[in-house]
């Protein structure tokens, strides 16, 4: 591969301020990149080369005038087609919205644009960020960079997989239940969900609005704790968020040490099921922290059982709420615009139905008469009541660890991405894949996936594949979990490998 694809903001700002590079060129070899290679992976539903290549020469001009360019200005990035993008197609990689132009850029974009955001693309995933391996998107299947006859993950699996196929140097992604976490492990990659508020929600299509968060996905923690700090802090235009201060993230890891912390080891997330291949890259992790300085400390998180339950009662049930928009009237696909399915109408029942009937994916469908089901008279108690009641006792398990505990260290994912269409007839299958996951999202601390070793499926399959450890931290956080995972990159290997596309 080109050293250029290989380097790091750092490295790559490096090259825009001395000269031997110009953004334009900078930008033109990421989007030549992504003509050659996303014919295979296909991250991306969109590419905005004009508008890159835009952003990219009032960089260079800032340069020629010999003004200062922040680390950010100039590098091309990626970003999930569930955030806001004005002027440019914003689809959710969905049919109910493949033709919206918003007027307007989410808040994280809007941040990234100030500091000189190069976007290239818009990012595919699961349609409405429904789902764990970016299969539900109605467009198209997203490959896996290390083996193409794999999922990529979800929902953020386009985000992914662009970042591991070179194809952009970060992208934005989002994580409801594991949505960054889940394609960041399974392509190699360093992916981070922030606490719940951290980073404004405006311009993010809802999913569950009581989950959902916007974060980062790069080759490595330091890319991501720059970004992350870019994007990060309150915003008038999303109540969630906090005033508490930002930390300077990009300063914070490097002051980060092992000495003295101590590592919370759930039992609950070392239990059977979990691919041998995958426990043993978790464990090498944690014994490496361990030979690092940190203390080992085993805990206990006992809701944990309960989380994917829990998860998806409250996620379908918000997710009915939030679709609930989408009427072939004033928001989506209308029926009544598509001359080819015009004549199906007769009245304003008609509408409604067969406009939603066409705009949504099975998995949207699925998702809405679940929550419908669970929120509808006579359910309503013994569901979402129940499980928005029994989220709080997740949540209590956490705060009693952080009580003894600096960080929680865990698998990703108990499984290797499976292959493409192995799992779409059976989505429990998929829906336990969150079992690492759901917790987190559910009790709103930040997480991460950072890269720690391979491993083969065990079924004659000649590839190594990528395995991710997860960092968890207290509420508001990051800086821990980013300071640990920068280490342990540091004093490994796993960053150097790149997938052979």
């Amino acid at each position: 591969m080109n050293e250029l694809f290989k380097k790091n903001i750092v490295g790559l700002h490096k090259m825009l301020v001395e000269k031997e590079i110009s953004a334009i060129e900078l930008a033109g070899a990421f989007l030549n990149r992504i003509a050659d290679k996303d014919k295979s992976v296909r991250a991306f539903v969109s590419v905005t080369e004009e508008e890159a290549k835009k952003s990219a020469l009032a960089v260079d001009q800032k340069i020629a005038k010999g003004q200062f360019i922040g680390l950010l200005e100039g590098i091309p990035a990626s970003v999930k087609d569930v955030l806001a993008t004005a002027g440019t197609k914003t689809t959710a990689s969905s049919n109910m919205l493949a033709n919206y132009v918003p007027p307007y850029d989410a808040t994280s974009v809007e941040k990234l644009g100030r500091e000189g955001l190069v976007m290239l693309g818009k990012t595919n995933c699961d349609a409405f960020a429904h789902g764990a391996s970016t299969e539900n998107s109605d467009f198209f299947q997203t490959h896996n960079p290390w083996d193409l006859d794999r999922i990529p993950g979800g929902s953020s699996g386009g985000a992914a997989a662009s970042v591991a196929g070179s194809m952009s140097v970060y992208a934005l992604g989002t994580d409801t239940g594991g949505s960054i976490r889940s394609p960041a492990n399974y392509c190699g990659i360093v992916g981070i969900k922030p606490s719940y508020g951290r980073v404004s929600r405006h311009g993010l299509f809802a999913m569950t609005s009581s989950n959902d968060t916007v974060g980062v996905m790069a080759k490595n923690v330091e890319d991501c704790a720059l970004v992350l700090g870019a994007m990060a802090g309150e915003d008038a235009k999303d109540a969630t968020t906090r005033r508490t201060k930002v930390p300077n993230y990009h300063e914070e890891i490097k002051k980060f040490n092992f000495k003295d912390k101590k590592i919370g080891i759930p039992k609950e997330y070392f239990g059977e099921g979990m691919h041998g291949g995958v426990r043993s890259a978790v464990e090498g992790a944690i014994a490496k922290m361990e030979s690092l300085g940190a203390k080992i400390v085993p805990i206990s998180l006992p809701h944990t059982q309960y989380a994917v339950a829990i998860y998806y009662i409250v996620t379908p049930s918000e997710v009915s709420s939030n679709l609930a928009r989408y009427d072939g009237i004033k928001y989506g696909y209308s029926v009544m615009s598509d001359l080819s399915r015009k004549d199906q109408i007769k009245d304003l029942l008609d509408v409604y139905t067969q406009s939603r009937k066409y705009g949504f994916g099975a998995e949207a469908k699925r998702r809405i008469m679940i929550g419908t089901y669970a929120l509808s008279s006579g359910y309503h108690d013994a569901y979402y009541k129940k499980a928005t009641a029994a989220r709080h006792l997740l949540a209590d398990d956490f705060k009693t660890a952080f009580k003894s505990v600096d960080f929680i260290a865990t698998p990703v994912a108990p499984t290797l991405p499976c292959r493409l269409g192995e799992k779409v007839s059976d989505p429990l299958a998929l829906y336990l894949e969150d079992i690492y996951l759901a917790a987190v999202s559910l009790s709103g601390l930040p997480a991460l996936s950072v890269p720690c070793g391979f491993a083969r499926d065990g079924q004659g399959d000649t590839i190594d594949l990528p395995v991710g450890l997860q960092l968890i931290g207290n509420y508001f956080d990051e800086s821990t979990i980013l300071g640990a995972a920068y280490h342990y990159e540091q004093s490994e290997e796993w960053r150097l490998r790149y997938p052979n596309i």
